[in-house]
């Protein structure tokens, strides 16, 4: 398998209405900040695909050998200053089955849905674990 990119598409199910949420780069710079109404917010995520398999790219973090992450920033962590809410969700990617990154081939995206609620009812922040897992799907299709 030669270096590729793929496509990760992460969809926020019920967002805060009214928080800013955005992907966040590897220097910690929102990137694509959107104000959440009352649907579901979808960021898709350029990642590089390498033998191993291994992810990288702009907004791909590591934590030791093994781990990949990619953060959605969230209020003041996405750039809106006045938000009451200043947190990020850690998304693995280091998890995802070796067979669904060979399918995610273009113009396929693999796709995850992800809780947009914390215990407080506030935005969901740390790890976030996705609901269902990943699945392959029509990159032009969004939800």
């Amino acid at each position: 398998m030669s270096k590729r990119t793929i496509a990760l598409r992460l969809v926020i199910d019920d967002p805060v209405p009214g928080v800013t949420y955005s992907l966040q780069d590897k220097k910690s710079v929102p990137v694509g900040p959107v104000v959440a109404g009352n649907t579901a917010l979808s960021f898709d995520v350029p990642v590089q695909l390498a033998p191993g398999p291994k992810l990288s790219g702009e907004f791909v973090r590591r934590e030791g050998p093994e781990r990949r992450f990619v953060y959605i920033a969230i209020g003041g962590q996405a750039g809106d200053t006045a938000s009451e809410w200043s947190r990020r969700a850690k998304i693995d990617v280091h998890t995802i089955p070796n067979d669904l990154l060979e399918r995610a081939v273009a113009p396929k995206a693999l796709e995850c849905h992800l809780p947009g609620r914390a215990k407080d009812n506030g935005p969901a922040c740390g790890t976030v674990k996705p609901l269902g897992g990943w699945q392959v799907t029509d990159a032009a299709a969004h939800p």
